[in-house]
């Protein structure tokens, strides 16, 4: 997170039966967990769904196909202590490799080579307040299709 920016990202929406793909992340100055789907930062010429067919490739080593534009979040938020603000692109699509959809815990790597998992969540338990995802918004944007 750079201070004082506004970052542009694009993530995507891949959901399976009653299970989205999320990244696990942990706000140690609040002491709470959260989800968030995967994507990233989008590079200067690049479209969003660019973003997600190579971001998706970086960070789970996956293939995105049928990705499709769902809408814009903005998203303001506190992360460890730091004021964020992001504007995100929500896309949805889905894996070709249909194997992944049975694999609970992926491993994934940032660009700069740190580890993280991507995990396979219901999505029942964001609907019913006992699991946090973000950005806000997002919830209301699943229903915008149907599960692969």
């Amino acid at each position: 997170m750079k201070p004082g920016k506004v970052q542009v990202k694009a993530i995507c929406l891949i959901q399976h039966a009653d299970r989205l793909l999320v990244t696990e992340y942990h706000d140690e100055v609040k002491r709470n967990t959260f989800y968030r789907p995967l994507g990233g930062t989008i590079e200067f010429g690049e479209l969003g769904s660019e973003t997600i067919a190579r971001e998706m490739m970086e960070e789970i080593h996956a293939r995105v196909e049928a990705i499709r534009y769902l809408g814009t979040l903005e998203n303001i938020f506190i992360y460890n202590g730091q004021k964020g603000h992001q504007i995100m692109l929500v896309y949805a699509g889905d894996l070709t490799d249909r194997d992944l959809y049975d694999v609970p815990i992926l491993s994934a790597h940032e660009d700069d080579g740190q580890e993280f998992k991507a995990v396979w969540m219901p999505v029942k338990e964001f609907r019913q307040g006992r699991t946090i995802i973000y950005p806000d918004g997002i919830l209301d944007l699943l229903p915008a299709f149907p599960p692969a």
